[in-house]
């Protein structure tokens, strides 16, 4: 047998994968038990195969399952057999174990088992060896089966007390084995231990479950419910023990915020108390099981709030609650249940569908944003089928009650006990009124507005200003493109043309450490989400104060908290929160400095002295902690806030202590976007950038901002909320509180030494600097500000977003610009030798990180073994740059220059004139965009190549956009839409929100052109590898990926710095993913994002792509001067 995953290896991690699925369920509302639930069960299952997937042997299946009610008189006809009596029903409990092959490693697990059932004051009524039938199994499949055991186990307990010893013994079990020295631990794992409900899943293909299972054939098998799950994984590796159903749930969707949730759940730990469980609370720790799928771990969490107490629809909506903003008019009495418990539990954020079942109770329900699809039907002889669609069970239409589906926030439950379906509305109100929820808000949450200002906080640093501008990296870009635009337009700035300048790591320039920071997105497995047209959904909403005690009590104590409505706080507000005095809310403050020349060292010390105050002061009761770098000096410098902020965050939860305090960051070094929201995803709470309003000030007072001081500064906090808010929506996140914490970020360029330590969690895969070289970084802005020879008042311009010349280095600067287009326009290759010497000089400076590698000498071959000019300019391809984005002229130049080399065109998501579809100027590649904008029947059949556009690199996790300005009657036409109205493409495909979707699209575009290969275009990101695995599996032709640095697009500043990785990254870890799951063959890999000369393209082959793309250098030869606005 085989581990269960391969270890982290290259580029590859098994923690990136993700699974999407079809589910579903069959019950009889009245309860009544019977074969035909279960057979129809497994039918739709079956008809949902589409939604799953096989691996690379085009037999063993992602994985299948289906839970029931415990089959009670089936396996009592079953052990008269095997020397043994079953109590009734309700008196025992059963499930499935998966064993190692190992006879040594199965009996260690058998008799761990036994021992935790004995030490709960269980009795083993005994072992059946279940029936099963391989015959059908693929080769991935059949080489990691398990050895497959039923156990039986008794117990003189009522019900429910059986239920939570059968918990503890399971939890104890897995948390010995998992803890062993045994060689094949991974394989072992106890399906379900329960008494009332049975599961049996694996590694199968939905077809055959009921084959492989021969108890799934045998006439006396009944039940009243049958809940099934089809897994689509973007693996192909074999993981039983990943196969849903799981204990509770089936589950379609992703957990975007499943690094958080987990985070945030392993720092309760250290509070939680219960009545039910007493002493042995502790046994159930962890309670998320680790190394499992987030949906694995989300049941282990609801199976936790249910076996504590809480009834499922009470856990759930915890958990995945509905939007309940002021948007969003549901009853105040409801309204307030989910702000109290918002206070306790973050939610576990992302497209959910979720089937759920404790044996009596069967139901489903849907996240806030419903992007997963649930439909049902009734019956008149009172059956319920609930699906992932519609179709997969078919009725005569006489015999259907109801149809109906699911609606976003939504839940919908069955009670077979007393069989009655209980609406949404009805359980949510039983919910609602279980404490007087709206009496406990009132008299314990307080708004900040609410607290009275003592004394108004200045903006002005005075004569400090300048010097403090310094120390914290400021430069004119930073006031002028930044902070400027977004205190007066109450918007974050806009660019273009790509980043061209050196990742952090490789700059010869002092950093921040934001810097060294990317944000993640999604794309394909999950959507992101539109954070403007569903407003309804989300929210920025925070609190400090009393934010959590015992979660498995309800008290008023709870919600004693301060509400924010938006992280980013003023001066004043500041200043109520340390002035705040009433009880249960007491503070303390703690200097995030270090002393400048002890160095690396120093800095240490001061993040460990940081550390310990911070668990002190949790210890003497403070319930927030207030991190300040105001009190800097010539001998002080300031310790980087995300650097302190994280310290403090991972040290308080490695404590157990996080849960019990708020951290409010008062700062004078983030003033981008991308700067608050790396320092909430690590934790902080609130954050005071008071260096910023400081610069506002300075603004408003020398007129060069014409409105008063409080307008700008509202403008600005606006700004950064909208920016967070489509960071969120990036990853398909709604809540701030579901962000807090995440950690949804990839260092590049950072140490092991910092991640280890400070950012735990935190993807990092080609190391970097550490902690002496970003201590001497820190040390080198507060020098230039306290050296007596500075000039006070003025600023450097970096050159960061614009081409300066002593500024940061730019790939495309007036030399390379002018070089290539002298070249091209007269045709002259010595020139274009030269600018290429110049492009790959500057490179091994090195620019990118492809300027790192370098060519293995080997022994040359004749040229006249090299593929020929004419072949090799048929791999390249131009960018996706659309009619309205460039001129009409420059659109089909582009198609012209390719067509008469061979190459390939894209006609960019504007649509194409079907004049050009029989002429030289026709696009080879027509792409399917978002909007779907000039896409009909036409166009797809006009094409060679059909391309679906998940993300691109300008602005991964965003839309395109063309203001209306620019469309014209024409451009108007070509998009089938108005003159004059602003064209926005949502960020997701609305018809591709999972893997399953997207290889739904790809059949649709193969059906409307057989001729036409369907490419993918993916941006690079961590994680990317696993994304292309399923893309390959959803049967795509080619895969692009594209880098960060390309990009001609208009997109945020913050976008086109901070999000995505560099191509080489994402390309080596989709080359690595691929061939490890024997996926390879099945694509083309493309790549773009940069490419300049004939040393990139090699360096890119050598990395894996067969295909390149040529962007911004080919509107830099058709005349393009680099604006970058």
């Amino acid at each position: 047998m085989r581990d269960r995953l391969p270890m982290a290896q290259g580029m590859y991690d098994p923690a990136n994968e993700h699974d999407n699925c079809g589910i579903g369920f069959v019950a009889n509302i009245k309860g009544i038990k019977s074969k035909e639930i279960v057979r129809r069960g497994l039918e739709v299952l079956v008809n949902m195969t589409h939604r799953g997937a096989e691996s690379s042997d085009n037999k063993s299946g992602d994985g299948a399952g289906i839970l029931m009610q415990m089959p009670d008189s089936f396996f009592k006809g079953l052990v008269p057999g095997l020397g043994f009596d079953l109590p009734s029903v309700g008196k025992y409990g059963s499930g499935l174990v998966f064993l190692p092959r190992n006879g040594k490693d199965a009996l260690a697990c058998i008799e761990e088992l036994n021992s935790q059932l004995e030490s709960e004051g269980l009795i083993l009524i005994g072992y059946r060896d279940v029936p099963v039938d391989n015959r059908a199994l693929g080769d991935i499949a059949r080489s990691n089966e398990p050895m497959i055991r039923q156990i039986f186990v008794g117990g003189d307990y009522e019900q429910d007390l059986l239920e939570r010893k059968l918990y503890i013994a399971r939890k104890v079990t897995e948390g010995k084995i998992r803890n062993s020295s045994l060689k094949q631990k991974s394989h072992f794992y106890i399906v379900s231990l329960s008494s009332k409900v049975f599961i049996y899943k694996g590694m199968l293909t939905p077809g055959q479950l009921g084959e492989y299972f021969l108890d799934l054939q045998h006439p006396e098998i009944s039940s009243a419910i049958a809940l099934v799950h089809s897994r689509f994984s973007t693996n192909t590796f074999p993981t039983w023990d990943l196969a849903q159903p799981f204990r509770m749930i089936a589950h379609n969707g992703e957990i975007n915020t499943i690094k958080g949730n987990r985070l945030w759940m392993e720092a309760r730990e250290g509070l939680l108390e219960s009545d039910l469980f007493g002493d042995d609370l502790k046994k159930l720790f962890p309670v998320i099981e680790p190394g499992k799928s987030d949906s694995a771990s989300l049941d282990n969490v609801l199976e936790f709030l249910f076996m504590t107490g809480r009834s499922l629809p009470h856990a759930l909506t915890m958990l995945i609650p509905e939007s309940w903003n002021d948007k969003n008019p549901i009853p105040p009495s409801l309204k307030a249940y989910y702000e109290y418990h918002s206070t306790i539990m973050e939610p576990w954020d992302g497209p959910a569908s979720i089937l759920f079942s404790d044996g009596r109770y069967i139901g489903g329900t849907l996240d806030r944003n419903g992007l997963r699809p649930s439909r049902y039907v009734i019956t008149k002889n009172d059956m319920i089928v609930m699906g992932s669609e519609v179709g997969v069970q078919v009725f005569p239409p006489d015999e259907i009650v109801k149809k109906g589906r699911l609606r976003p926030g939504k839940l919908l439950l069955v009670d077979t006990q007393l069989g009655i379906i209980i609406p949404d509305e009805e359980t949510k109100s039983q919910l609602s009124r279980l404490h007087p929820y709206e009496n406990w808000l009132k008299e314990n949450r307080i708004r900040l507005d609410d607290i009275k200002v003592k004394q108004r906080v200045s903006s002005s640093l005075g004569n400090k200003f300048d010097i403090y501008l310094k120390a914290f990296g400021y430069n004119k870009e930073d006031v002028e493109q930044i902070i400027f635009p977004m205190a007066t337009s109450a918007n974050e700035p806009i660019g273009s043309m790509g980043n061209d300048t050196p990742m952090a790591a490789l700059s010869a320039k002092p950093q921040r450490l934001f810097s060294y920071f990317r944000q993640l997105f999604a794309q394909v497995t999950n959507p992101a989400i539109d954070p403007i047209r569903e407003s309804l959904v989300m929210a920025l909403t925070s609190y400090i104060g009393s934010v959590s005690k015992n979660l498995l009590i309800e008290t008023p104590a709870q919600c004693r908290s301060i509400k924010f409505t938006s992280p980013v706080v003023t001066n004043t507000d500041l200043g109520k929160i340390k002035d705040f005095r009433r009880e249960e809310f007491s503070h303390v403050t703690l200097p995030m400095t270090f002393k400048l020349k002890d160095g690396g060292r120093g800095l240490r010390t001061a993040l460990d002295a940081i550390c310990v105050a911070a668990a002190k002061a949790v210890d003497e009761g403070n319930n927030y902690i207030i991190l300040s770098d105001r009190d800097i000096s010539a001998e002080m410098a300031a310790i980087p806030s995300l650097l302190a902020t994280s310290a403090v965050h991972h040290h308080l939860v490695r404590a157990k202590k996080r849960m019990q305090v708020g951290l409010i960051i008062e700062t004078g070094e983030a003033r981008e976007v991308m700067h608050f929201a790396l320092l909430l995803g690590y934790g902080a709470s609130v954050i005071n950038p008071y260096l910023c309003f400081a610069s506002i000030d300075e603004m408003v007072k020398l007129g060069k901002i014409k409105m008063g001081y409080d307008e700008a500064r509202e403008n600005y906090i606006k700004a950064v909320d909208k920016g967070l808010m489509k960071i969120l929506s990036k990853m398909g996140i709604s809540t701030l509180r579901s962000y807090h914490g995440a950690q949804l970020f990839e260092a590049v360029g950072l140490a092991g030494e910092v991640i280890d330590n400070y950012f735990t969690g935190t993807p990092s895969r080609i190391g970097g600097v550490g902690f002496d070289e970003l201590a001497r970084e820190a040390q080198m802005f507060h020098e230039a500000a306290f050296d007596e020879m500075s000039e006070e008042g003025l600023l450097d311009s970096f050159g960061v977003y614009s081409f300066r010349k002593y500024g940061e280095k730019h790939a495309w600067n007036p030399e390379t610009v002018g070089l290539l287009q002298w070249a091209t326009s007269e045709n002259d290759y010595l020139k274009f030798k030269e600018y290429s010497r110049r492009v790959d000089e500057d490179n091994r400076s090195p620019l990118f990180l492809r300027g790192l590698l370098k060519l293995k000498e080997a022994k040359p071959i004749d040229i006249n073994e090299v593929e020929p000019p004419e072949v090799i300019m048929k791999r390249f391809v131009t960018g996706a740059m659309s009619y309205g984005s460039i001129s009409k002229e420059a659109h089909e130049v582009l198609a012209l220059a390719m067509n008469k080399i061979g190459g390939r065109s894209n006609t960019g998501e504007g649509g194409e004139d079907a004049g050009r579809f029989k002429s030289n100027a026709r696009s080879a590649i027509k792409q399917v965009a978002s909007g779907r904008f000039g896409v009909t029947n036409n166009y797809l059949v006009n094409a060679d190549e059909l391309q679906i556009k998940i993300a691109q690199g300008a602005k991964p996790g965003e839309g395109g956009q063309l203001p209306g300005y620019k469309v014209d009657k024409v451009i108007a036409g070509l998009r089938n839409s108005t003159p004059g109205i602003t064209l926005i493409s949502p960020p997701p495909h609305h018809d591709i929100y999972s893997i399953e979707d997207l290889a739904q699209l790809i059949f649709d575009l193969k059906c409307t052109n057989p001729r036409a290969r369907v490419s993918v275009k993916l941006v690079s990101e961590n994680g990317v590898g696993t994304v292309a695995a399923g893309v390959a599996k959803a049967h795509a032709d080619l895969i692009v990926i594209s880098g960060t640095e390309g990009g001609t697009g208009a997109s945020p500043v913050s976008s086109i710095k901070h999000a995505g990785l560099p191509v080489e990254l994402g390309l080596a870890e989709v080359q690595q993913t691929l061939v490890l799951n024997n996926l390879r063959g099945r694509v083309k890999l493309q790549c773009d994002g940069q490419l300049k000369t004939g040393l990139d393209v090699i360096k890119m082959a050598l990395m894996g792509a067969e295909e390149y793309g040529f962007a911004t250098s080919s509107l830099v030869v058709l005349g393009c001067i680099m604006m970058r606005k």
